[in-house]
């Protein structure tokens, strides 16, 4: 026996392979040598975190059974094979996420079956992903120790592509082509099929975790069909084995798949082995403090949980117990929004975990819609493990945390737009179509409040390209104006010469610039900010419009008769177009303008829905009011034209109404104005 102890404590080899017969288990131990003997039983001190079962040796059994990819599978496969991704390297991080979904859904089931749940065999495994690389043999193998596959299954996950979001990828493959694939390919979860990028063959063995459930072994070289076998001694899990082409052989090299694993799978939640050595850190950086996390931490953990290679612009590190247990990470990117994030069908990109358990890797609900574009994840002690997907919808627990975490991120960012105006206003330019979208969705006023706070815009009071919040507006007025007042114009210059905005300018009340096509249903939604309405300098103009008195309008201004006569003449000449004439002395340098009541909403309708209406169906419903400044010199030299020249007449008062439809963004189509104006030019240059 001493001999034995001898061999046993020898530090020769770096590592010894012993059975452990406790309890007459047979187990291979990977040990660096220590002394080891115990009342004539072997036993062992490791120093290693982990270990490995022995692996069985897999006996097929039965003929294989052949079976034909899905269509859309196929197409994958042929865009896969032309190197759809830029870096094949991609390939292993998504594999090792797969194989982290199977532990965590083996993890998850575990602590939330119920006696009616299937039993599950073996729970107390160590759950672990193990790679190990052979270079002389070209191969690289991925196993994990989770939830498994049934035949059923592995036909339904490896066959076809049965996720929404996998056939929402082929349709934008087949829209863009397959050159712009690389990168949204990973949005859709059809990662394993990425790894025949590098492979001339592979083959997968599973058994799930159900009690009693036969091993399968599935292949297939990708060329359009796949292999599927029964065979005994598989252990409970999955394992790929990835069969390397010739010039893909560096992915059978151990520190260049090290590396892989270091920059993409570093805080996958379980231990990845390559070559039976731990080499993530699994670090759950959303339980630590949040001044204990260093920026290369954040970056680094971004990235993981994005699959991207930018940047957190910003990052929200929230930490409370009341109302609700909470841990969480959130990420503003650095880059701008994608196609997909733009799309209100994309998911939310963050992830919800119960104790450390993955409850939903993208948990709708969590954040509401507009929020999309946020990574990060969110842990909450107070989410039972068992929470379907009925509860994550409808659950007042789901909806209290949502309504926390909105809080806090909307209050994080209004700080972030005090103490960082710059960065603020880099961000607000790529993102603020998801925040006006959250004030045209949203439900409580007192949050579309909360969201405006983030809204700028430009101001007549300010220089071209600065830009204001509705607090600083607020905070520049008196306390006897009780309005907000706006302007939607596609630039500056175009809303400085508005006709709508000459009153308050005359007047010199501060006019917010709104240049994008919807911020004015933005503004129609949100109704009042900070105790004062929001209200658009054209409803202005509706206040008390018509002229009080009968007397002369000026010296060398046209008498009331003499308007009236015009009034007459232009309903008559627009019937049919115009439902209301009357003067206003809030233009100046205009000789009208066009009035409809809740024009934003009018010209909503003229761009989205009005296209199959007759001009005749759209007037009936706009109902436009034409309001002309007396003052103007072509509404005097047009009441001259009346009764000298009434064909003249009848085109200026066409034009003029026209030109004041172009100038309210009512009119569908300018173009087609240029007819008019050519026989109107010609008209006047008659005798000339």
């Amino acid at each position: 026996m001493s001999a034995l102890r001898a061999r046993l404590s020898s530090t020769v080899f770096a590592r010894r392979l012993l059975y452990n017969t406790k309890n007459n288990s047979k187990r291979i131990i990977y040990a660096k040598p220590l002394s080891i003997y115990n009342n004539d039983k072997l036993t062992f001190i490791s120093c290693y975190s982990t270990v490995s079962d022995h692996q069985p040796v897999e006996t097929v059994k039965g003929n294989a059974e052949r079976k034909e990819f899905q269509a859309e599978t196929r197409m994958l496969l042929d865009i896969v094979a032309r190197s759809l991704y830029s870096d094949k390297e991609v390939f292993i991080r998504e594999l090792i996420s797969n194989a982290s979904d199977a532990l965590e859904k083996f993890r998850y089931l575990s602590v939330s079956s119920t006696t009616e749940s299937p039993k599950l065999e073996n729970i107390d495994r160590p759950l672990n992903i193990q790679l190990t690389t052979d270079k002389q043999n070209r191969t690289l193998t991925f196993q994990d120790s989770g939830i498994g596959m049934t035949k059923e299954e592995m036909i339904q996950n490896l066959g076809t592509i049965a996720r929404s979001g996998s056939k929402s990828f082929i349709e934008e493959i087949k829209k863009q082509g397959a050159e712009e694939a690389s990168s949204i390919i990973g949005q859709f979860g059809v990662g394993f099929y990425s790894a025949f990028m590098v492979a001339d063959k592979i083959e997968v063995f599973t058994r799930s975790s159900i009690e009693g459930s036969q091993g399968y072994k599935w292949s297939s070289d990708g060329s359009g069909s796949y292999e599927i076998q029964e065979v005994d001694g598989v252990p409970i899990g999955t394992k790929i084995i990835v069969y390397l082409k010739t010039d893909c052989r560096e992915f059978a090299d151990d520190t260049t798949v090290k590396n892989i694993i270091m920059k993409y799978s570093n805080f996958i939640g379980s231990p990845i082995l390559l070559n039976d050595e731990q080499i993530n850190s699994i670090k759950p950086l959303w339980l630590m403090e949040p001044k204990e996390v260093t920026q290369e931490q954040h970056i680094e953990f971004y990235r993981f949980i994005s699959n991207s290679y930018d940047k957190p612009r910003f990052t929200l590190h929230y930490k409370t117990d009341a109302p609700l247990s909470i841990r969480s990470i959130l990420y503003v990117p650095e880059g701008k929004p994608g196609l997909f994030e733009l799309s209100r069908d994309s998911d939310v990109g963050v992830a919800l975990y119960s104790r450390k358990i993955l409850i939903k890797n993208k948990a709708e609900n969590i954040l509401p819609k507009w929020l999309r574009f946020v990574k990060g994840v969110v842990d909450s002690e107070d989410i039972p493990l068992n929470l379907s997907r009925e509860l994550l919808q409808n659950s007042a627990l789901i909806a209290k945390l949502r309504h926390v975490l909105t809080n806090r991120f909307l209050k994080f960012m209004v700080e972030t737009s005090n103490k960082d105006p710059v960065g603020y206003d880099a961000f607000y330019k790529d993102y603020s179509l998801f925040f006006k979208e959250g004030i045209v969705t949203g439900q409580s006023p007192l949050e579309k409040e909360e969201i405006a706070k983030l809204l700028r815009f430009e101001s007549s009071k300010l220089e071209s390209g600065s830009k204001t919040s509705l607090a600083d507006y607020n905070s520049r007025q008196s306390n006897d104006q009780r309005n907000i007042y706006y302007l939607a114009a596609p630039s500056r210059e175009l809303a400085q010469s508005s006709p709508y905005y000459e009153s308050l300018k005359k007047r010199d009340v501060e006019v917010l610039f709104c240049y994008e096509m919807y911020d004015e249903l933005v503004l129609l939604e949100l109704k009042e900010f900070g105790g004062r309405q929001l209200i658009s300098v054209e409803n202005d103009m509706q206040k008390d419009p018509a002229d009080k008195s009968d007397n002369i309008i000026g010296i060398d201004d046209l008498q009331q008769s003499q308007v009236n006569e015009i009034i007459t003449f232009l309903k008559s000449n627009l019937s049919g177009k115009v439902f209301e004439v009357r003067t206003t002395q809030k233009l100046d340098s205009h000789p009208c303008v066009i009035i409809v009541p809740e024009m934003a909403a009018a010209r909503h309708f003229i761009r989205t829905q009005a296209q199959n209406l007759s001009e005749e169906n759209r007037f009936a419903l706009l109902r436009p009011q034409l309001e002309i400044n007396a003052k103007h010199p072509i509404i005097k030299k047009l009441h001259k034209l009346i009764n000298s020249d009434k064909d003249l007449a009848n085109m200026v008062a066409q034009q003029l109404f026209s030109n004041a439809m172009v100038t309210a963004g009512l009119l569908m189509d300018a173009r087609n104005l240029i007819t008019n104006i050519n026989d109107l030019l010609v008209k006047a240059l008659e005798k000339h």
